[in-house]
């Protein structure tokens, strides 16, 4: 009986220390950027996101989003399926490189690109001459983008495929079936749920991206400023109801991708059960 009474202590202290790290760490900073936001009434919160800048900022930020879910969805698939399915040499290299952007700073990968496609490279005079431009331009922002979200849907589908193991390919081939059809029939549906979690992880990921963009970016506002780039702008001209304002606008955007997610989570574990 005490040993029970302890042990119920025990959970009720944990719970209480988690709750209270929870509310301070993340709850209350959330809802004073809710309040700050509002603070000055509804009209200036709707002038400070429908601002030409602030809409401009908002764009970019959903486009460099699209591009990197879609590639990233499309290396990720390609990527699990060659781990898990086939040997050969290199694969562990192939499996460490696909972390790489967990380990390195996003500071670090901007500068990376800046290095590669800058003025300073070989490759300057030919994407010059083909009318390209990457840094202080749309296209490094999406590339920097891609570069720190490349880990999250490859990483949520190797595990899933792991464990399913290749017996059920193996028996729809020599049924006849060819490479699409067991991947839309037999492998697909194994990997589905965590293709969506991975999705939804990248999603969030790319849109909060703040270093490797803000290397690569210029803050050239109205032209090269995401959501986050903006934010700061705002934040550093003493404009405290446009930032938070803006900040509310990513926070909505969190909370949807978050239950989004344990939506995903949870018909995952049910399709499981």
């Amino acid at each position: 009986m005490k040993t029970q009474n302890k042990g119920g202590a025990v959970k009720w202290l944990l719970v209480a220390v988690s709750a209270f790290f929870l509310i301070v760490m993340l709850i209350l900073p959330l809802v004073y950027v809710l309040i700050t936001a509002f603070r000055e009434g509804i009209q200036p919160f709707l002038a400070a996101v429908t601002d030409p800048y602030a809409l401009k900022s908002i764009q970019l930020t959903l486009e460099a989003t699209v591009f990197a879910v879609i590639i990233n969805t499309i290396f990720g698939l390609f990527a699990a399926w060659s781990i898990t399915k086939f040997q050969f040499r290199g694969k562990k290299v192939i499996s460490t490189l696909i972390d790489l952007p967990l380990t390195v700073s996003p500071i670090i990968a901007g500068l990376i690109y800046v290095l590669t496609f800058g003025r300073q490279s070989f490759l300057y005079p030919y994407l010059k001459a083909a009318g390209i431009s990457i840094i202080y331009a749309v296209p490094g922002i999406v590339l920097a983008t891609i570069f720190v979200t490349f880990p999250f849907i490859s990483r949520e589908i190797i595990p899933v495929l792991t464990a399913a193991g290749t017996d059920e390919e193996e028996a729809a081939a020599l049924m006849g079936a060819n490479g699409w059809t067991i991947f839309r029939r037999v492998t697909f549906p194994h990997i589905k749920w965590a293709l969506l979690y991975g999705i939804v992880l990248c999603t969030a990921r790319a849109m909060g991206e703040f270093g490797a963009v803000s290397v690569l970016s210029g803050h050239l506002r109205g032209k090269t400023n995401t959501m986050p780039l903006y934010i700061e702008l705002l934040y550093q001209g003493y404009d405290f109801t446009g930032a938070f304002a803006m900040s509310a606008i990513l926070v909505v955007m969190a909370v949807c991708i978050l239950i989004l997610r344990n939506v995903f989570e949870y018909r995952g574990k049910k399709n499981e059960e």
